[in-house]
């Protein structure tokens, strides 16, 4: 087909786990379409530059993604691969009015990677090992509220940067850090999966919506969709459809504290969901099943019956909390 004679361009952040995975995109294409010639092109995203400050305040997920779909929408990239949980759940259109602006579409998703949260410690502790008073290291509003639901002992200390960097943190002689709280998926993918201490429960830790899985962002172009159609993972797909929906369902990003995970036996899929009080004095866990086609509404209904079990009195008070 005419796509293989011109390299397909594939636009990727600069860290190390990024390029892992754009790589790991290119090699299922490559497998696909051994015709296929790739590209991959490095651009910088607001969330690489600033690592002072908390995502929240710097505008959420979508400043690790939007120079790339900005990139992608004016031609310069055929696709964009990202982490899918740092994928914001409103796909932009366009860029406002801009000329030659066209519009997206998730193109595919390739089978999911551990979903679990990792506890990395200098010192080998697990959760329950660790003093009180420890500090855990964690940027994310998710995993914190949940630790301090389970462990309300614990003080909580922000850290930013790459897997790479936070893994050095962690493991730092004199470091501030017991712990540090970190994606199975990223360790495993750069080979650091030694450095484990504990797999988290997801009893005591529920992923992010859509954690462990990349996303393969392109233009809704027939040509482009038919490239990615065989990396598409059935299963997976409809698992993170459902953790995303319950996400858009309650209105939430990362900036307050909603956790999701979903998995498929026999073509049932079972949809867990949680959102927790930032200082993790309360949290809400529910649960639905149904048949894994119909994902996208069991997200969304287990999102209402969250909504009305309490819910939104939870994200009022988390919102607040975080501007």
């Amino acid at each position: 087909m005419d796509e293989t004679r011109t390299p397909l361009r594939l636009g990727t952040r600069g860290s190390a786990l990024a390029r892992w995975q754009t790589d790991h995109v290119a090699g299922l294409l490559a497998a696909a379409w051994p015709e296929l010639a790739c590209e991959v092109l490095v651009f910088g995203t607001q969330g690489d530059r600033v690592l002072d400050t908390p995502l929240p305040l710097i505008g959420g997920k979508g400043v690790f993604t939007a120079e790339l779909e900005a990139a992608l929408q004016r031609g310069e990239i055929d696709l964009a691969v990202h982490s899918l949980k740092d994928l914001p759940t409103g796909t932009p259109h366009s860029l406002g009015r801009a000329a030659g602006a066209r519009h997206l579409a998730l193109g595919a998703v390739p089978q999911r990677a551990d979903a679990a949260d990792v506890l990395v410690s200098r010192r080998g502790f697990r959760l329950e090992s660790l003093p009180r008073g420890a500090k855990v290291g964690t940027g994310s509003l998710r995993r914190s509220a949940q630790l301090l639901h389970h462990r309300p002992d614990l003080r909580i200390l922000d850290v930013r940067g790459n897997v790479d960097t936070r893994v050095r943190k962690a493991l730092a002689s004199g470091g501030p850090y017991d712990a540090m709280v970190l994606a199975h998926a990223g360790l495993e993918r750069l080979g650091f999966a030694d450095l484990i201490s504990e797999v988290l429960p997801l009893e005591i830790m529920l992923p992010a919506p859509a954690q462990g899985a990349l996303g393969v962002q392109c233009r809704d172009e027939t040509s482009i969709l038919s490239l990615l159609a065989s990396l598409n993972h059935t299963a997976t797909r409809q698992a993170v459809e459902a953790e995303r929906a319950f996400l858009v369902g309650l209105g939430g990003g990362c900036t307050v504290p909603i956790a999701a995970n979903a998995t498929i036996e026999a073509r049932c899929l079972r949809l867990r969901g949680r959102v927790t009080s930032t200082d993790g004095s309360r949290q809400l866990d529910i649960t639905a099943s149904g048949p894994a086609e119909d994902a996208i509404r069991l997200g969304a209904q287990l999102a209402e019956s969250a909504l009305s079990q309490g819910a939104a009195e939870i994200l009022a008070e988390a919102a607040g909390g975080s501007t």
